[in-house]
Parts: structure tokens; sequence; C-alpha cells
């Protein structure tokens, strides 16, 4: 998907990739609308997004380092989820900085 594509989309395909930005919840949108380009582009980056999280929840095991590692990935996560819903609620497909390369061999 180009990085400035932006279309007209329903409301329903738009509620499934601003899913997609929401945790666990990216999952959702990989099951009920599997076929769109626009809602698998979204719940990949979304899965990818997640993935990061819980990287970063486990990383508190490690002292120092580890709650470094939280803070830094929390804040840029909650960045990359509000871009990421900015995106879908505008109708476009934007790369996210980061992860976009990895959400797309998945």
């Amino acid at each position: 998907m180009s990085s400035t594509l932006t279309m007209s989309r329903s409301l329903t395909t738009r509620m499934l990739a601003a899913m997609s930005y929401l945790g666990i919840l990216s999952l959702v949108p990989l099951v009920v609308n599997r076929e769109d380009p626009y809602v698998r582009f979204h719940a990949r980056q979304g899965i990818v997004l997640w993935m990061w999280e819980v990287l970063a929840i486990y990383s508190l095991v490690f002292p120092g380092l580890g709650r470094l590692f939280f803070g830094i990935s929390s804040l840029l996560c909650f960045a990359f989820s509000v871009i990421g819903l900015i995106s879908v609620f505008t109708g476009r497909a934007w790369k996210l900085p980061l992860i976009g390369n990895w959400a797309e061999n998945i």
C-alpha cells in the first residue's frame, strides 16, 4: 500500500482498521475481514505494535535497562497507536516508522 493512499472507506472498514491499534484487539480485524487489503494492512501493523508492547512488559524482568526499555517503548507504542488511529480515520494507509517493514512480512 502506498504511504499516502487516501480513499473513501466505509464506517465498518474504518472501525475494524481502528481496532488494529488497540492491543490484542488487533487480531479481530484479521478474523472478521481478512479480504480487505486496507484492514489487513492496519491489522498487521497493529499486531507488530502489540508484540512490541508485550516484549516491553517482559523487559521489566531485567532491572535497570528493562525499566528504561519499557518506558521508551511505552511512549513510542502510544505515539504509534495515536498516529495509526489518525491514519485510519483520515482514510490513509500510512506505514508506521520502525514497524511498518516488519508488518509487511507477516
